[in-house]
């Protein structure tokens, strides 16, 4: 295909030319994965500052996107892509392949960089791209330790994600301090907390929960600004209208439930499930609401029908395909034998293209398999969160599978929520995560305004 540039996506591309290191904050469907590519073309080929670039991406989106998009614009499909992936075997001769770009997944970062420890070799990668960089969020992982060590022989870094702080400014903290050493938010999470948080749940002086302090998100804003663009969906593109179409269900073994969140003790089918702590109980409960609940052998033993008859009557109505997001293997067990045309997926290439042919009624996902890079949208608008996920990256990200550019529907999003239960609590917590990251998001893009107003 022939690229045309939209004006957003120049302006993503010039902003990694002229910054060595960068974030680009950028939502679903603006095609910031072009756009990396349209400049990493330039950096290679006409300005000659890149010679050899990493890709470290989430698996489907290795797998899958990056290669795409070279095989689909004219102005990159000269760009000859090796993808390190499976064994250790294949892993090397991928790396030993000569290509303009190297893509791997997460998983595999810590064996790239003792890969090149054990034979002696400096690191060879002046340029890494992090898509999805909101993996690198946690900065005592292997992954994160391994990449902060080969850092200063990377002359550029750009960072990709839509979803920055899916728990937390503590996820952004991290991500800043790869680009720059903690030049900007502190070298150390101990300073950053000290300046940008204050103790929330707490025991003593152990800390469970740090919670921002006042005008914490505006002012950590400001810092990064200078490295940082943001860009929101609805702002660039006539995008269709998303429904949100609660559904609430009354469940008739509430009393049953209610015994079990005070007793933390249930006995069904001649076992007794109990509750050891509050983050297995909390856990047990969300189950419970979706109608079986999981042994201490793994086993699982259904307490209701309530959820499962309020989804198959849902499907039932609905004269169009639907995506169908559940959390636990009984969830995925239970639907496919109410739904026999209901098709679970695991990553399969040819489902996805069945599903964006119209030929798949029912698709059952769970939230990790479609988060990233995945075009759904020609298969259906329909997406039906089962129960609900407390994590707000997957959550967004497999939103904007069926609500993305190329959507030409209204996108109908329905939550089975059981009234009075744990399903509550969390959707609560989902939308509070929410509406943190959007102020960051909001706050970035008035001081880019700002800049742009004023000639910088």
């Amino acid at each position: 295909m022939k690229y045309k540039a939209h004006n957003y996506q120049t302006r993503a591309t010039q902003f990694i030319l002229e910054h060595p290191y960068c974030a680009l904050l950028l939502d679903m469907g603006l095609g910031k994965t072009v756009s990396t590519m349209t400049a990493l073309d330039i950096l290679m080929y006409q300005t000659i500052e890149v010679s050899r670039v990493l890709v470290i991406a989430p698996k489907s989106v290795a797998l899958n996107t990056w290669s795409g998009e070279a095989a689909k614009w004219d102005h990159l499909n000269h760009m000859r892509l090796s993808l390190v992936l499976g064994t250790p075997k294949q892993r090397v001769k991928a790396l030993e392949t000569s290509a303009d770009l190297y893509v791997t997944n997460c998983d595999n970062v810590v064996w790239l960089v003792e890969h090149y420890d054990k034979a002696g070799q400096r690191w060879p990668f002046d340029c890494v791209v992090l898509d999805e960089s909101s993996r690198f969020k946690n900065y005592q992982a292997k992954r994160y330790k391994a990449l902060y060590k080969v850092r200063p022989y990377i002359r550029r870094l750009i960072e990709l994600t839509g979803t920055p702080s899916p728990n937390g400014l503590e996820d952004l903290w991290s991500q800043i301090r790869l680009l720059d050493h903690g030049d900007r938010l502190g070298r150390y999470i101990t300073g950053f907390r000290r300046e940008y948080m204050t103790p929330g749940a707490h025991n003593g002086n152990t800390v469970y929960q740090w919670v921002p302090v006042k005008g914490a998100k505006e002012k950590i804003a400001g810092k990064i600004s200078d490295i940082t663009i943001s860009m929101q969906a609805a702002d660039y593109l006539e995008m269709p209208m998303l429904i949100d179409a609660g559904m609430s269900l009354r469940l008739p073994e509430l009393q049953a439930y209610e015994d079990f969140q005070r007793e933390c003790l249930l006995e069904v089918d001649g076992e007794q499930i109990e509750a050891m702590s509050a983050a297995a109980l909390t856990n047990k409960l969300l189950q419970f609401a979706s109608g079986a609940v999981y042994d201490g052998d793994h086993d699982w033993h259904e307490v209701s029908t309530a959820k499962l008859e309020a989804l198959t009557d849902l499907v039932g109505s609905l004269d169009e395909p639907a995506m169908v997001m559940y959390n636990y293997r009984h969830e995925l067990e239970r639907i496919t034998r109410a739904l026999p045309d209901a098709v679970p997926f695991r990553g399969e290439p040819e489902l996805l293209a069945a599903w964006n042919r119209g030929e798949i009624r029912v698709l059952l996902c769970h939230p990790a398999s479609v988060s990233f890079g995945l075009n759904l949208q020609q298969g259906g608008r329909v997406i039906i969160w089962y129960s609900p996920t407390y994590n707000l990256e997957q959550y967004e990200q497999a939103n904007a599978r069926l609500y993305r550019q190329g959507q030409t529907k209204p996108v109908l999003r329905y939550h089975l929520s059981c009234i009075g239960t744990m399903d509550e609590v969390v959707t609560r917590a989902l939308h509070g995560k929410a509406d943190m990251q959007q102020t960051l998001i909001k706050s970035l893009k008035a001081l880019m305004y700002e800049k742009i107003s004023l000639g910088r």
